[in-house]
């Protein structure tokens, strides 16, 4: 249920601390260090590195490191300060940094995958490293030993990927539009359940364990809200966004899920309101406003002697209703809808101004986004994306 888009929506102008350039081809993925004026940032251009903020201001490259093929994602531990590298060959690659973030030491390297690493996540109270590739494979190792534990064939080739310490749940989003729970023991792995909900491919996913919600974004433009600890079945939609969502972080602290896509946009969502499910769009062979015949009701047709009518939904009660029913449009914040839709003429009057008062503040990047990274400590968001270049913004005021 795609959003019919009305960009427009900066609310503040945004801040940026810093940027940070120098990288030949897209940066993949990048992260701030904790407690460090640093950014780690691996490169399609084969590179590594760490750059340190210096006394005139800007970051420089303290560590640059050629990988033998392009650097598709990344996972850092700042406690151990284990660095987990992905690569476009299937390899895995883990170093430790020195403390002073000037050396890194290779410790292993593994075949993890067939083709490119897609994702990689570090459990440091399982020594897990688990990751997800091209190759329609999720796999986990053991980061002491290297040896692989186990693996699971997902139905498409794997984007998202996110864990829960607590029960061992593994969360893998593919590209067919469906997400697998997983739970994974010693050296095997169970089949919990699988949700589709995406009419596109799964580009992202982000875990609260704290109300333990799931999100996911994808190339259908939305991002869907699972509420996994109610367990209630809540799947709350997200529409913000005009091109594929790409990447999920989420503030904890303040209950903000911020989101950044293919359009440019960064959109930061309150998710500290209580928030309705989207109806489904219920099936009729006639306007349930007006009674007119939908155009393939050939015998209402001919019966009404009525010329048939195109079907539309309003977004807000999931009726199936003409187009003169449905003459309006409207936000609707609260399930999800930030830019106008298509109601009926009833549910436009039902909705208050209250009602209408947006849960979401929009962003311009200028850039089509790939990475999106919070750091708590301090409130700093840094994207990273197609212009080549690692933005770093203040806290809430997010950047160009």
């Amino acid at each position: 249920m795609a959003a019919e888009p009305q960009p427009k929506a900066l609310t503040r102008k945004p801040l940026l601390l810093n940027k940070v350039e120098g990288s030949q081809e897209v940066v993949n993925m990048a992260a701030i260090v904790p407690k460090e004026d640093g950014v780690i940032s691996v490169s399609e251009d084969r590179t590594v590195r760490v750059w340190l903020k210096r006394d005139s201001g800007q970051y420089w490259p303290s560590i640059y490191h050629a990988m033998p093929s392009p650097c598709s994602c990344m996972s850092f531990n700042p406690e151990t300060r284990r660095l987990s590298i992905g690569l476009d060959n299937g390899t895995i690659s883990e170093f430790i940094l020195s403390e002073d973030y000037n050396k890194m030491t290779l410790v292993k390297s593994y075949q993890a995958h067939q083709s490119r690493v897609i994702m990689i996540l570090f459990v440091l109270e399982m020594e897990w490293v688990l990751s997800t590739g091209q190759d329609k494979h999720f796999t986990w190792h053991c980061s002491e030993s290297g040896q692989r534990l186990g693996g699971y064939r997902t139905s498409a080739g794997a984007c998202g990927l996110q864990f829960d310490v607590e029960t061992r749940h593994v969360f893998v989003g593919d590209h067919s539009g469906q997400v697998t729970i997983l739970k994974l023991e010693q050296e095997s792995c169970s089949l919990v359940t699988t949700f589709k909900g995406h009419t596109g491919g799964v580009t992202a996913l982000c875990w609260d364990p704290i109300q333990r919600v799931l999100f996911s974004g994808s190339s259908d433009h939305s991002i869907i809200m699972w509420d996994i600890g109610g367990r209630k079945g809540t799947a709350i939609e997200l529409q913000g966004h005009n091109d594929k969502v790409q990447s999920l972080s989420y503030a904890h602290h303040t209950r903000q899920l911020i989101s950044c896509g293919a359009d440019g946009g960064i959109v930061v969502w309150n998710m500290d309101v209580e928030r309705q499910e989207t109806p489904e769009w219920l099936d009729s062979d006639s306007c349930q406003k007006c009674d007119q015949p939908f155009f393939w009701n050939f015998k209402q047709m001919w019966d009404s002697k009525k010329i048939g009518l195109r079907q539309h939904h309003c977004r807000k009660c999931g009726k199936a209703v003409c187009g003169k029913c449905s003459s309006k449009r409207s936000s609707i914040p609260l399930m999800g809808f930030e830019f106008e839709v298509r109601v009926c003429d009833s549910c436009h009057e039902s909705i208050t101004d209250e009602e209408r008062a947006p849960t979401a503040t929009f962003h311009d990047s200028k850039h089509n986004i790939v990475h999106v990274h919070f750091d708590a400590t301090r409130g700093w968001l840094l994207t990273s994306g197609t212009d080549k270049v690692i933005k770093v913004g203040e806290r809430n005021v997010l950047l160009y």
